[in-house]
């Protein structure tokens, strides 16, 4: 009912940037929050980023003052703004959405993952 398409990933060099986007489409009557989590190999998946239909956001304190969540409620797509990144950046990137649909009751819904690498 509910699908999320991410985009951006991709192969990056230390110090540079990447901006992913996630857009959700289907049967949505209200999305209450967004966020993006990651995992990198061998480890279980993380908290990145959040943020809420009233825009407040949360951060992991790795990513704190490099990464930027945004929203954009008319598209339904939240964005991933990525800066200074580390080779510890390196994973696959997920975007979650709680979603309100109506029909049944309020639920996560996650995105396929996409690939981040940071490397010389």
């Amino acid at each position: 009912q509910v699908q999320l398409v991410e985009s951006g990933g991709g192969l990056v060099q230390p110090g540079g940037s990447l901006r992913l986007s996630c857009a959700a489409s289907g049967s949505i009557f209200r999305i209450i929050s967004m966020g993006w989590y990651r995992r990198a190999p061998g480890k279980q998946r993380e908290l990145v980023a959040t943020i809420t239909s009233r825009e407040s956001t949360n951060y992991a304190d790795s990513v704190k003052g490099r990464f930027t969540i945004s929203r954009d409620i008319a598209k339904n797509t939240v964005y991933l703004q990525m800066n200074s990144l580390k080779p510890e950046d390196t994973a696959v990137y997920y975007c979650r959405a709680t979603v309100d649909t109506v029909s049944r009751p309020v639920r996560d819904y996650w995105g396929q993952g996409t690939q981040v690498t940071v490397s010389s």
